[in-house]
């Protein structure tokens, strides 16, 4: 196993330097150069790391990603472990940890510095953690302990789960979902034994410490990551997810070819006395469903379903070599199927006529941005301030336009328009992405300056986006900023 996951642990840092930044990490290294203990869209823990990250090279893409990468093994290292947990042998844990290295979703974040990748490795290992947790009345392992007459974990592991979730929420709030469906769950199916012990309040309150400063900010500066959750409920995310699609995306975040292996985990858990576990995979899914969240908040319940199901699996392929070698190929077409699309593995030409862009979003916000920031350089007067659309094209024209001397550019979108506006003092202002019928009331005199084009023809958010010269502004910029909030 351990093989295994270094391979794709290795794949991932040798496909890291290709293509480019994705539109996230430039607004990471934007938000990491103004730390602070919270953001209106996110909390500290990955802008801290990309602030580490840059501080180390800021100029390597690779480097910036390797706590990705990390992350992304660390998932795999578990499902594995959680197939040993239930019960599974070699065989298993291998099934398990390829299963899970093979997915679309892990090998799609594990590519980028995001926080996703944190939150899955970060929920599996509390998954993990609560599987010993349950272990079976009779366990001999040393560390069991015997608790109102039944064998459990050791309740010590309670603290761990507290740091875990502390830090978890740190890097991104949605973990409290699954944490508190999780424990809903163990109530719902029996388990109520396993809070009876010092340690769980312990655990609460350790994650909560921990979570504290970031709760502080957000209720200094009147919630907004609650604003924020409930725009991309209602669709403003480019990556949100109607109804339907919620619904048809779980059979592919992990890859359909490993489908049938899930959904046997989840039978298993289900008929097992580790049933909280699919219970909760049900409450999540119709929460987030009838909520309307994106289908990879669902993702983090698929290693626990796939461990489960490799120990099965491992079972039925026995000594068989032809069944083994039937599994195994599945797996490996299911890793060539998921790297295709959500690794940069074909040239950027070759893009544009593959079905990538159609399946993975996020590819086509990986390209361009030297070439956007380029003719934002060629289109900006001396001395004019810069205002953006997008976090994004804030975010690259902070990182690349120091070889230009552009200025630090200002954005009603997210965190940028918490960080300012443009000075009263400025007279121009080069705006991009933003329509001119909007200028218009900003502006006495608004001037054509060409459109971003990544010269390739590759669609996504940025192609195609006005530039326009904004002169003598009606009003202080500092008087219009709040009707300029989140422009994007």
């Amino acid at each position: 196993m351990r093989v295994l996951v270094s391979v794709f642990a290795l794949v991932l840092l040798v496909t890291s330097g290709r293509y480019g930044y994705h539109r996230d990490e430039l607004y990471f290294l934007a938000a990491g150069r103004r730390l602070a203990w919270g953001y209106p869209d996110q909390p500290p823990f990955v802008p801290l790391l990309a602030r580490v990250m840059s501080a180390v090279d800021p100029d390597a893409l690779w480097v910036l990603r390797l706590p990705s990468i990390v992350a992304a093994a660390v998932v795999g290292v578990c499902a594995g472990w959680m197939a040993g947990e239930l019960g599974g042998g070699r065989g298993a844990r291998v099934l398990a940890a390829a299963a899970v290295a093979s997915a679309a979703l892990v090998q799609g974040v594990g590519h980028l510095l995001t926080t996703t990748v944190f939150d899955l490795a970060v929920w599996s290992l509390v998954c993990l953690i609560v599987l010993k947790l349950l272990r079976a009345k009779g366990d001999s392992s040393s560390s069991s302990v015997v608790v109102d007459g039944d064998t459990t974990g050791d309740p010590r592991w309670w603290l761990l789960i507290g740091v875990l979730v502390g830090v978890g929420l740190l890097n991104k709030v949605l973990l409290i979902v699954p944490v508190v469906a999780l424990v809903v769950a163990l109530l719902l199916t029996g388990q109520r034994k396993v809070f009876a012990t010092k340690f769980f309040p312990c655990a609460v309150v350790v994650g909560a410490l921990l979570t504290l400063p970031y709760l502080w900010w957000q209720a200094r500066n009147g919630w907004p990551q609650w604003e924020l959750s409930r725009a991309i409920a209602g669709g403003s995310s480019g990556t949100s997810d109607s109804p339907i699609m919620f619904v048809l995306l779980q059979f592919g975040l992990f890859g359909p070819l490993l489908v049938p292996l899930w959904v046997y985990g989840l039978w298993r858990l289900w008929h097992s006395r580790y049933r909280a576990f699919a219970v909760a995979y049900v409450l999540l899914f119709v929460l987030f469903l009838v909520t309307g969240g994106k289908a990879y908040y669902l993702g983090g319940m698929y290693p626990v379903l796939l461990a489960a199901g490799s120990v099965g699996l491992a079972g039925w392929l026995g000594q068989a070599g032809k069944r083994w070698f039937a599994a195994t190929s599945v797996i490996a077409l299911n890793a060539v199927m998921s790297a295709s699309l959500f690794l940069p593995v074909l040239p950027i030409e070759a893009i544009p006529h593959s079905p990538t862009l159609a399946i993975n979003y996020d590819a086509g916000e990986t390209i361009g941005w030297p070439r956007y920031v380029e003719q934002i350089a060629a289109a900006h007067p001396p001395g004019a301030s810069i205002l953006t659309a997008n976090y994004g094209e804030a975010g690259a024209i902070e990182h690349f336009g120091t070889e230009y001397d552009l200025p630090t550019p200002h954005s009603g979108h997210n965190a940028y328009w918490w960080w300012g506006p443009p000075p009263d003092t400025a007279t121009e202002v080069l705006t991009v992405g933003i329509d001119r019928a909007r200028l218009t009331g900003l502006c006495a005199s608004v001037e054509p300056r060409g459109v971003l084009d990544n010269g390739l023809g590759i669609d996504n958010d940025e192609q195609g986006e006005p530039m326009f010269l904004c002169g003598n502004p009606l009003r202080p910029w500092s008087q219009v900023w709040p009707e300029l909030r989140n422009l994007g």
